[in-house]
């Protein structure tokens, strides 16, 4: 129901009434209206542009989350959590297959390094 709610206050909140936004959309009012009672909701085409037209992101629209102020999260240490509704950081360190990725050369320099004091 989120969805709904946001909807109905952000189109509210420019003044647009259910004709001019289904307008904008190419869709019908009646539409526009289910969504905004929560019976229905719209492909993703028309969610991206509903989510430009009343200017906010597709996480304010669907979701209901505040944006940060201006600060763009990065994904590789952020991740969203829907029970929360909030980002948070990426818990558990490197494991050997990420370590492996990231410091192979060391792994090699190691192997040979062994290789030589033992053969």
């Amino acid at each position: 129901m989120k969805f709904a709610e946001q909807l109905k206050a952000l189109r509210s909140e420019l003044h647009l009434s259910q004709d001019n936004l289904a307008s904008q959309l190419f869709v019908s009012r009646q539409a526009v209206s289910k969504w905004e009672n929560g019976d229905g909701t719209p492909d993703l085409k028309t969610l991206v542009k509903l989510a430009e037209i009343l200017h906010v992101s597709l996480d304010t629209l669907v979701l209901g989350t505040k944006p940060a102020t201006g600060d763009h999260i990065d994904s590789s240490v952020f991740v969203y959590n829907p029970t929360t509704g909030e980002y948070e950081r990426r818990r558990g360190g490197m494991n050997f297959w990420d370590f492996l990725a990231e410091y192979w050369w060391t792994v090699i320099a190691l192997v040979t390094t062994i290789g030589i004091f033992f053969f």
